[in-house]
């Protein structure tokens, strides 16, 4: 019996890397296909009638695609560590110390995962124009940053209320100051709850195409998927450029989830098992 449910559950992971995986591999695939190829047989394998690297090609010599594509990592980047950061800052004040609000600002926070940023683009880009800071990359990071911390704040504080208060409370009783035992205590021990964050947020960042459109959508300050947009026209599209531009905005993302598997794995799990 034991044997025949290991079974079952290495089948039903295989069946959901397969589906999962898929769609990732038909991009790759038909990026590297002729147009003919790409409509002729889009589930097929290219083949040296239909191979064809005409759209990465085009993508890194005739466009800005580099330049995009390190302004998403800059944006993405310095996002994930402010919210990484400010997040674990704010989780910490909201499970370690009893103070007066402190309710109050944590039904806040909750409103702030239920309601959509979105719904306040109006007053951010007059607040971003008011800030001169229309095409930047610091009206991205601001917003993003707004847009992440509270979901940040929410799955870190469940965490870190589950350390024991032992700990701590020792290092105070050995003198040690709140800013060391944030940084050398608390920080250590919630990295598989950071790692859930970090990809939490991440994707919703590197894929959005609102905030890039409306606020940064200048030659030099765009994104990589406001930049893709360039391939794609009313009456005729480049699916070739735009499959490739894809399947290189795939590798930073698949990068951080083979860099965080193990503190993901950890994070998810964590309390499943006593």
């Amino acid at each position: 019996m034991r044997r025949a449910g290991g079974i079952a559950v290495h089948a039903a992971l295989a069946g959901y890397c397969v589906l999962a995986l898929a769609p990732i591999v038909l991009v790759i695939l038909n990026s590297f296909k002729t147009r003919r190829g790409l409509f002729g047989d889009p589930l097929g394998l290219p083949d040296e009638q239909t191979f064809s690297i005409a759209g990465y090609l085009k993508v890194m010599q005739g466009s800005d695609m580099g330049l995009y594509f390190a302004n998403s990592l800059i944006v993405t980047g310095v996002s994930l560590v402010a919210v990484a950061l400010f997040g674990a800052m704010a989780a910490w004040a909201l499970s370690a110390y009893r103070f007066r609000g402190r309710a109050a600002l944590g039904l806040f926070l909750a409103i702030g995962i239920m309601v959509p940023i979105r719904l306040g683009t109006i007053a951010i880009v007059q607040m971003m124009a008011g800030l001169s800071l229309v095409n930047t990359l610091g009206a991205l990071v601001l917003v993003y940053i707004a847009q992440a911390l509270p979901l940040a704040i929410f799955i870190l504080s469940e965490f870190i209320a589950q350390i024991p208060r032992d700990l701590p409370d020792a290092a105070r009783c050995d003198g040690v100051g709140e800013t060391r035992i944030f940084f050398a205590v608390i920080l250590p021990l919630i990295r598989p709850a950071l790692a859930i964050v970090a990809i939490f947020v991440m994707v919703p960042i590197w894929n959005d195409l609102w905030f890039p459109l409306i606020l940064a959508p200048g030659e030099e300050t765009r994104t990589l998927t406001l930049g893709v947009q360039q391939f794609i026209g009313q009456y005729v599209t480049d699916w070739s450029a735009v499959l490739a531009a894809l399947t290189l905005a795939i590798v930073p993302v698949a990068a951080l989830y083979l860099a965080l598997s193990r503190q993901l794995v950890r994070g998810l799990t964590a309390g499943a098992l006593k």
